[in-house]
């Protein structure tokens, strides 16, 4: 299967309470980053106002840091799909410096797709993976 090249990219900036005692952001922070970059490609792939109300919970995370985030630093952080099997999507992130493009840490996480009510996995449909494909 073919990785489609769209992207889907926000801003976030480097707030106090992400810096650690290096003086530079904390590792947990990315992996927030990370979850938060992929809830705001779903949310607007599917709006809350859709009333669209499944949940995505992560498998697992791959995450490589390469150079660290520092205090009131504007960061790019893009994400897109991979490969959808049943109820699993592959999804990578990679966090870079807005200013200059430096890429800070990458990641690539499996997530698990969940009915809302019984909390069990179900099956990522077509429709799903054209919406996460296609710009939004």
């Amino acid at each position: 299967m073919t990785t489609p090249a769209f992207r889907f990219s926000h801003l976030l900036t480097v707030q106090p309470e992400d810096i650690d005692d290096l003086d530079h952001a904390n590792n947990v922070q990315y992996v927030r980053w990370v979850q938060d970059t992929a809830a705001a490609h779903w949310h607007t792939a599917y709006p809350p106002a859709d009333g669209h109300t499944f949940i995505w919970v992560v498998r697992e995370h791959r995450i490589r840091y390469h150079h660290p985030a520092l205090l009131g630093e504007q960061l790019r952080c893009t994400t897109w799909i991979g490969e959808v099997r049943g109820a699993q999507s592959q999804r990578f992130v990679r966090i870079e410096r807005a200013e200059d493009g430096k890429l800070l840490c990458e990641a690539e996480t499996q997530w698990v797709l969940l009915d809302p009510q019984t909390k069990r996995p179900v099956r990522v449909t077509p429709e799903m993976v054209e919406r996460l494909w296609g710009a939004v």
